[in-house]
């Protein structure tokens, strides 16, 4: 019996074939669906080249801090935070792409200058005093989005937000704000306490949120500059920043549950703010 053979089977020319199928399908470095940008070398270009705000970068925990550390460099110089995430952390955003265990998500929008937005609020009339919002640890973007939209309305000069431990200005925040983000100035700080200093030597009052304060909101005399600071959806206000503020006020409620979503009480809270400025 002679059995038959299929030459081409796995012949070189096949195998080329195949190779070069799945190169053309490798995808590309940036990944405009997700916004992001990964690969070592494309990361730390787009950090050198400035044209795009890099809003946070991911590395692999495992890598190699030799290898990594240029980049590290980079990202410090840039403000740019660095988390170092599980393989699977990058595989659930990228997929099969070689990212040679580095990715950085880019900002859908461009973010302040903090020491720029802060000299604009001390140099503002007393015909329009400054309103102020920091946030302190909003995670989920479809809040923040709210809250940004709210801003713009209600006539705030400057919203802060810290580098760690929150949300950016990412594609979802962009879409729910609805375009306030072409008018309200975010700017991300390290350090919100130091913030909260800063702008009391700028003679702006801090006030949080607090479910547990004496204060109520509408007590307040917002006529006054202001820095309206609200906390995670969690956990509210973190105590340093509740303990730096010049003081807290409350927005009753009637019902079981104690407060309200963080972006609804901004609304809450800016819009009483307007109202007794503009004397509505």
């Amino acid at each position: 019996m002679v059995r038959k053979t299929h030459k081409n089977r796995h012949s070189p020319a096949s195998d080329s074939h195949r190779r070069n199928s799945a190169a053309r399908e490798e995808p590309p470095l940036h990944n405009p669906a997700e916004n992001v940008v990964y690969g070592l070398n494309a990361v730390m270009e787009a950090l050198r080249a400035g044209k795009r705000q890099v809003e946070s970068i991911a590395v692999l925990e495992s890598g190699r801090q030799e290898r990594l550390r240029p980049l590290f460099e980079l990202a410090r110089q840039h403000k740019v935070p660095v988390h170092r995430v599980p393989r699977i952390d990058l595989d659930r955003h990228l997929g099969e792409a070689r990212h040679q265990g580095v990715m950085a998500r880019i900002a859908a929008a461009k973010y302040a200058n903090a020491d720029e937005l802060l000299a604009s609020l001390a140099a503002r009339d007393q015909a329009d005093p400054a309103l102020v919002l920091g946030l302190d640890g909003v995670e989920d973007p479809r809040n923040m989005g709210s809250i940004l939209r709210t801003a713009e309305c209600a006539g705030v000069h400057a919203v802060f937000i810290p580098e760690r431990r929150a949300t950016g200005l990412t594609d979802v925040v962009a879409k729910v704000a609805a375009g306030a983000l072409e008018y309200v100035p975010v700017a991300r700080v390290t350090n919100l306490v130091r913030l909260i200093e800063e702008l009391k030597e700028r003679n702006i009052w801090v006030v949080g949120a607090a479910a547990e304060a004496k204060t109520l909101y509408t007590d307040w005399n917002w006529k006054m500059p202001s820095a309206v600071f609200l906390g995670n959806e969690g956990v509210g206000l973190h105590r340093l920043v509740r303990e730096r503020c010049d003081a807290l006020v409350r927005i009753p409620v009637i019902g079981n549950l104690e407060s309200l979503n963080v972006s609804v009480a901004a609304g809450v809270l800016l819009y009483e703010a307007m109202r007794q400025r503009k004397q509505l």
